[in-house]
């Protein structure tokens, strides 16, 4: 993997793309008021930081005013198509501002990457110790012809965290 200021490029892949939940979704979430489960939004305002937030994708700080909300990332289909529980920022913020690069608010977590055909079924599945370890393994199942997308997944708990693409151009 080649780093530059600008992007993450791999030989074979191309660019990555680390993608937040996209702000629209979480505007239309906020606006109405409940999330996509029908739950209604509840502010908590956390005392302790560490929440991974997927809206910026980083952790909470001490303080901040949050959102718990379900959520069903895209790239799945059937019974692939989970839904969980995830963290975001009350009201809106600057979102995931280098999409070039692996966020590295969450880089110190051990996850669990996992891979999506284009049919949105599930591919692979590798638990990384690290930012770095997942950068590699990012790279490599996103070589793959049949891999159309990553999750990046809490080993815990296995909430969504973001989403990674190969190629093309990047929404900056």
């Amino acid at each position: 993997m080649t780093q530059t200021t600008e992007t993450a490029v791999v030989a074979g892949v191309g660019v990555l793309t680390y993608q937040a939940i996209p702000a629209a979704e979480l505007d239309a979430i906020r606006t109405a008021g409940r999330d996509e489960a029908g739950n209604p939004l509840e502010v908590r305002v956390l005392e302790s930081g560490g929440a991974p937030l997927r809206c910026c994708l980083r952790e909470a700080r001490a303080g901040e005013r949050v959102l718990l909300i379900a959520y069903t990332p895209s790239g799945t289909a059937g019974a692939y198509a989970e839904r969980g529980p995830v963290f975001i920022h009350a009201e809106r913020c600057a979102g995931y501002l280098t999409p070039g690069h692996y966020p590295p608010g969450l880089a110190h977590r051990q996850q669990v990457v996992r891979a999506y055909d284009r049919q949105g079924r599930i591919a692979d599945g590798v638990l990384v110790a690290d930012g770095r370890h997942a950068e590699r393994v990012i790279a490599v199942l996103l070589a793959r012809p049949e891999v159309e997308l990553v999750h990046l997944r809490n080993v815990g708990y296995g909430c969504y965290n973001f989403a990674v693409r190969a190629g093309g151009e990047q929404d900056l």
